[in-house]
């Protein structure tokens, strides 16, 4: 019975964003009414959504606020522009592709999918015009790299929420994810296109070049402010892993802070700014109002997941699933594919996946392994109750078919690569 009511309350999710209610009030509507359904009094209801809330947001809310602010600053002070020139120029004409992926890697790991589309979209339509190449050539490994980046690495909003909800390191999570990230990302970004677009455009490609703007920051303050977060959480993590105490060990420890990492390079990427620190915070402020409806979102999503904690709903589904003799992580994904192809969302079928497969976690499934799978299953099949499907359609100007046949099979390819991967590196940790 409790199965039903679970699924009821999805299927009343899923009918409340067709109808274009925002994703905040019917994860918590949902929420109350699961729970009412499930038989909770009314004040334990409740009292598990201020606690889902809490819990959620206590862990992460200040490494999504310094991560938007982290992001603005590169955008505002065209540290991403300079990186995609730079690239361009060194990766030339034949290797164009592997530019755009490259770009798309490191400036989708600072900035959100949705302002990294937006940032780079302008540039991958200057390349196809100056080389005559297909916009969809030079634009899936761009896109491929952003949703890659948004699926499986902090300090985007899913994979943070997921290491908070699964108590996971989110230093071992980024370094197992960017383990996975690279060469699904060349699968699906550079070799996937090659396939399935009619193209032999080598030698079309001629006098290329792409005119750098005036007034962008130098190479090595770009690349130090877009990856300065990541170089220091990778380090703490390593240091702070080491078995035997020394001298440095507490300063690695608290660089693998996600929260510390951030904030020293938020601190770091002012100073280095050239406009004036009353503009730089008027940036600041825009980063962290740019996502502030996502992060009440992950809220109400964190709201859903302990009511199906304290309900019992996560030990059910064990049981139920007990018997199937499949791998956690490969359960895990099959439910979270499930919402999402259900819920449209990626980040919304994540975080009503995790209640669900919390229990799961044991010595068959890390929690950072939990989070790339959930992750993994998060992108799955990406249609028309996704954003992400129609800004990908309307910018590229394609035709429904042309949609599910690019963007749906992209997705699709990296959530299923990114199940493997996770399953083979469980071989390994």
């Amino acid at each position: 019975m409790s199965l039903l009511i679970l699924l009821f309350g999805i299927l009343l999710l899923f009918v409340l964003i067709l109808k274009k209610i925002n994703p905040m009030i019917a994860l918590i509507a949902v929420a109350i009414i699961t729970g009412l359904l499930l038989g909770m009094p009314a004040t334990k209801v409740m009292n598990s959504i201020s606690n889902g809330i809490g819990s959620t947001l206590g862990s992460m809310v200040m490494v999504l606020a310094l991560g938007a602010m982290m992001g603005k600053l590169i955008e505002d002070s065209g540290s991403a522009k300079k990186i995609v020139f730079i690239l361009i120029g060194a990766f030339g004409k034949k290797n164009i592709q592997w530019a755009v992926l490259l770009t798309g890697l490191l400036v989708g790991i600072p900035l959100f999918y949705n302002a990294g589309f937006v940032v780079l979209i302008p540039l991958v339509f200057a390349i196809s015009a100056t080389t005559g190449l297909s916009k969809l050539y030079i634009g899936i490994p761009m896109a491929t790299a952003l949703s890659v980046t948004h699926g499986f690495l902090p300090p985007h909003p899913g994979p943070v929420a997921l290491a908070g909800i699964f108590h996971a390191d989110i230093g071992k999570t980024l370094i197992y994810g960017l383990t996975l990230s690279v060469p699904i990302a060349v699968i699906a970004g550079i070799y996937f296109p090659r396939l399935i677009l009619k193209r032999d455009q080598s030698l079309t490609v001629h006098n290329f070049s792409i005119s750098e703007e005036e007034n962008l920051p130098s190479a090595s303050r770009s690349f130090i402010t877009a990856l300065l977060p990541v170089f220091l959480i990778i380090a703490g993590t390593i240091g702070s892993s080491i078995k035997i105490d020394y001298i440095g060990k507490p300063l690695f420890t608290f660089l693998a802070d996600p929260t510390a990492a951030l904030l020293i390079s938020v601190i770091i990427a002012l100073a280095l700014q050239k406009t004036s620190i009353s503009k730089a915070m008027e940036s600041c402020a825009e980063g962290v109002k740019s996502i502030a409806m996502i992060i009440l979102i992950i809220a109400a999503g964190g709201a859903f997941k302990q009511i199906l904690i304290d309900s019992g709903m996560g030990e059910t589904v064990k049981q139920l699933t007990g018997g199937l003799n499949l791998s956690p992580l490969l359960l895990a994904w099959l439910i979270t594919a499930s919402l999402r192809v259900t819920l449209g969302s990626a980040t919304v079928a994540a975080l009503t996946a995790s209640g669900m497969v919390l229990p799961l976690i044991g010595p068959g499934a890390s929690p950072e392994l939990m989070v790339l799978s959930v992750g993994a299953g998060s992108l799955m099949f990406s249609h028309v109750n996704d954003t992400g499907f129609w800004m990908f359609k309307e910018y590229f100007n394609l035709s429904l078919k042309e949609t599910f046949s690019t963007w749906t099979m992209m997705e699709s390819l990296v959530s299923v690569l990114g199940l493997v991967g996770v399953l083979v590196l469980n071989q390994f940790v």
